[in-house]
């Protein structure tokens, strides 16, 4: 099972050495760089150049802010920075923030998406090949690249493209193109992944006519885990304060409804539209987060991820552990979920 680690979204560019660091040290294979407060690229930048042997993909990288040729040009420089270690993920965000914190607009975001995607694999065909590009999408176009805007080739594989999504569409565009596919926090039960998201993206691959078995899978679980049960209680109202959030968005209701609590999505979204934020962590009762996400002490947590995931996914994400004390723990503890069969 490929570990991977998501770093703090809030880590300020002067600590993600020191974080970056530690990351490795636990014993992961990969960290995901989040684009919430931080530009991801910048982010990914710092953690390839103070690790030796991470892969790091940005989880995601936000597309449709960009033309696909300022994404291009920034993942093929860090392609050849870090030797092949740079995995590219893109994300479409969600309608109310490309359009009220982005100013852009927002159409057919699926499409846009894989059209996106597709542009950027054409650059990289360009860059690569020296050849001349004529891209001619739904959403894009390109066919202007003179040599001297041309970087040249590296001596390393293209970077990989993930993706990742909620809705079947998306998750047929990540079956149809990408080489990777991360599932969202929010929708990561394994009742979803194998009766909405494992689907789709098999229904995308087929359509295509992929040979290659699809996208790799990796789960972001927003497991809540902990060295001893007090602090296991600790991380779970620091959860649950987060999950509140991420549940009032509309986009990201599918696994409370399919797990029958369809109430709790519309109740926290009229909780933030009347600025009632600190009330929204009441709404996730013990109950309902037992349903949604695992929850153990470092020693009993690999048995329970067996559980849920073995044979469902290529990876597992962590977040990093708050105290630096509990490492030889959480170290133990990956190493034991390293063992979990893959898909």
């Amino acid at each position: 099972m490929e570990l991977v680690c998501t770093l703090p979204a809030h880590t300020p560019l002067s600590q993600v050495p020191a974080a970056i660091s530690r990351i490795e040290a636990l014993g992961f294979d990969t960290v995901h760089i989040p684009e919430t407060v931080h530009d991801s690229l910048a982010m990914a930048l710092l953690a390839l150049e103070h690790s030796k042997a991470l892969t790091v993909r940005t989880s995601m990288t936000l597309a449709f802010p960009r033309s696909p040729m300022i994404t291009a040009y920034a993942a093929w420089d860090l392609a050849r920075f870090s030797g092949g270690r740079f995995q590219l993920g893109l994300a479409t965000q969600v309608r109310g923030n490309i359009v009220g914190r982005f100013s852009m607009p927002w159409t057919e975001p699926a499409a846009q998406l894989e059209d996106y995607l597709r542009a950027v694999m054409a650059i990289f065909s360009a860059f690569q090949h020296g050849t001349g590009l004529d891209y001619r999408g739904t959403h894009y176009r390109f066919d202007r690249l003179q040599p001297y805007f041309n970087p040249g080739p590296i001596q390393v594989a293209s970077p990989q493209l993930w993706t990742g999504g909620v809705n079947p569409k998306m998750c047929r565009v990540a079956g149809a193109v990408a080489d990777g596919f991360v599932s969202h926090p929010t929708n990561s039960h394994p009742r979803f992944l194998r009766e909405k998201c494992l689907p789709a993206l098999q229904d995308g691959a087929a359509k295509v006519g992929r040979l290659d078995g699809g996208p790799r899978v990796v789960v972001v679980s927003k497991c809540i885990t902990a060295r001893s049960e007090s602090e296991l209680l600790q991380a779970t109202e620091s959860a649950r304060r987060e999950l509140a959030f991420l549940y009032s968005t509309p986009a990201y209701r599918p696994t409370l409804a399919m797990l029958g609590h369809e109430e709790v999505g519309p109740r926290l979204t009229t909780l933030v539209k009347e600025n009632r934020w600190g009330e929204l962590p009441q709404v996730l009762t013990d109950r309902v987060l037992t349903e949604l996400i695992p929850r153990a002490c470092h020693a009993e947590l690999p048995a329970l991820l067996r559980h849920w995931y073995a044979g469902l996914c290529d990876g597992l994400s962590f977040g990093l552990p708050a105290d630096a004390t509990d490492d030889v723990s959480f170290g133990s503890m990956l190493s034991d979920i390293a063992t979990i069969p893959t898909r």
